[in-house]
């Protein structure tokens, strides 16, 4: 069963097609990624996933109500958190707590029941009465995480979990959300543009760019789909090596590039030898090295674009959308 539909969502700010056209299942129990820069509509789709904007067209579906004719129903079935905090400094960990519980109308002894048992998920148990002034970023992360759980979603939406993070905190927090959908069995979208957090953690990517999703797969099938590792072989001719890189099977294409040539191959460490026999009988070499497929590789395929360069290259939405209610957060 499916616990997110969505079937031609567009969200537009005036002229601006900040999410075009898009449609996309995500399993119950599953971890998907919206994978992309800055810019590209991560945000501004979940947001509307979240009832926070409404569909300029097209149809979706959370755990099973519409979010355009039953948004109420939406928001009692999911949690979210987004890049922006919303704690209370000055409360105590288990204080911002029962403070969300009471808003989402959990009873008193339920209320503190909750509360016990996400803190102890995220292991901040100890740390319960401690002000939030007083966390670390990680720590107060996780308490995000632990708030988004209180009322039993469905659905956790969580916007870019670990920016602002260093990359020990990051690596930990990706941990607990791991284990937040293993442990609790909630269904997790999650935006991101760090590569290896999606690799690592999804288990499915939607790469996003200029609002569109332009690839929906498992990390691995569509690292697989650039065809093997690549074998960087730099040479003062490349010419030279390109003639000579042998016309075997496990060779999937040659390619030159600047001072080098590039050869997909499968297998790229058991083929170095080969190449570099090969391109020394031709020219001089002065570099070797193997490049396995990452998604960084995949979004430049699909893109023609570095992650870096599309965040450069995109826009968000017009500030006056972004401020209005109903006109949402920056499209990011």
């Amino acid at each position: 069963m499916n616990a997110i539909e969505v079937e031609g969502l567009t969200r537009r700010y005036g002229d601006l097609v900040a999410v075009d056209d898009v449609s996309f299942e995500v399993a119950e129990g599953e971890i998907l990624g919206l994978l992309g820069p800055n810019g590209a509509g991560k945000s501004t789709l979940v947001n509307t996933l979240c009832t926070l904007l409404r569909p300029s067209s097209g149809t979706a579906r959370v755990a099973g109500r519409d979010v355009s004719a039953d948004p109420g129903g939406v928001r009692a079935s999911i949690g979210a958190v987004f890049q922006e905090p919303a704690l209370d400094e000055e409360l105590t960990g288990a204080e911002n707590l029962r403070f969300h519980a009471r808003l989402y109308g959990i009873r008193t002894e339920r209320r503190r029941e909750r509360t016990a048992m996400v803190l102890e998920l995220v292991d901040l148990a100890d740390d319960a009465d401690k002000p939030v002034g007083e966390y670390s970023g990680g720590m107060a992360r996780r308490l995000e995480l632990a708030r988004g759980l209180l009322h039993e979603p469905d659905v956790l939406f969580l916007d870019e979990p670990t920016v602002g993070l260093d990359a020990g905190t990051r690596k930990t927090v990706r941990e607990y959300i791991d284990r937040l959908n293993r442990e609790a069995g909630v269904t997790v979208v999650l935006t991101t543009h760090y590569m290896e957090e999606a690799d690592a953690l999804c288990d499915r990517v939607a790469i996003v760019d200029d609002g569109s999703v332009v690839a929906l797969d498992a990390p691995d099938a569509l690292k697989d789909s650039l065809g093997g590792d690549v074998v960087r072989i730099g040479t003062d001719d490349p010419a030279a090596v390109e003639r000579a890189v042998p016309d075997e099977p496990w060779v999937r294409s040659v390619t030159v590039s600047g001072d080098g040539v590039d050869v997909g191959v499968d297998d790229g460490e058991r083929r170095v030898a080969a190449l570099v026999t090969a391109a020394s009988d031709a020219a001089a070499v002065s570099t070797v090295s193997v490049d396995r497929p990452t998604l960084e590789r995949v979004f430049l395929s699909l893109t023609g674009r570095t992650v870096e360069e599309a965040a450069d290259s995109t826009g968000g939405p017009p500030a006056a959308a972004a401020s209005a209610g109903t006109g949402g957060d920056d499209d990011d």
